[in-house]
């Protein structure tokens, strides 16, 4: 990964993941001074918009490092961070599809297990992403073969 793919997915993670548990301690775990507020903390519907602003970054910087790091190490089984780093892979779909239904789903109940699911898949997702990093910097000292990133890749001319 380049040192922007790197920040990128280090920020954009942070981010969302920051303003994700923020948002959730707000409206799940704390208690209105006014018994018919709307929200439980002036701030709420800032940290909730800062959250659904962000998340497409976070989506696209996915995108971005499947192609150029999360494929090529899984195809050539390098096995520093594997665990992790499939892990933290396998639940970004999920992840993502919940952060989209929470803002649809009208029914409560239905409301209520997607909420659930995406609380429990970004903490995963938080807690995997800090582990693969761990997981990568502890073996960092022991040789492990690598694999190159597409613009690491030399040319070869076939000769006509």
């Amino acid at each position: 990964m380049t040192t922007f793919e790197r920040w990128s997915v280090w920020l954009t993670s942070a981010v969302v993941a920051g303003t994700g548990f923020v948002y959730a301690w707000m409206k799940y775990l704390l208690v209105p001074v006014d018994a018919f507020a709307v929200v439980n903390h002036p701030l709420q519907p800032l940290v909730l918009k800062l959250h659904i602003v962000s998340a497409p970054l976070l989506v696209f910087v996915i995108g971005m490092i499947t192609l150029r790091h999360v494929w090529p190490h899984y195809r050539a089984l390098v096995p520093r961070g594997r665990r992790s780093g499939i892990v933290v892979a396998l639940m970004t779909v999920p992840m993502i599809l919940t952060g989209y239904l929470v803002q649809v789903i009208t029914n409560v109940g239905w409301l209520l297990a997607i909420v659930v699911a995406h609380l429990l898949l970004g903490i995963v997702y938080a807690v995997g992403l800090v582990l693969h990093q761990v997981a990568v910097r502890m073996t960092a000292s022991s040789p492990q073969p690598s694999v190159a990133e597409p613009d690491e890749v030399p040319s070869v001319v076939s000769p006509k």
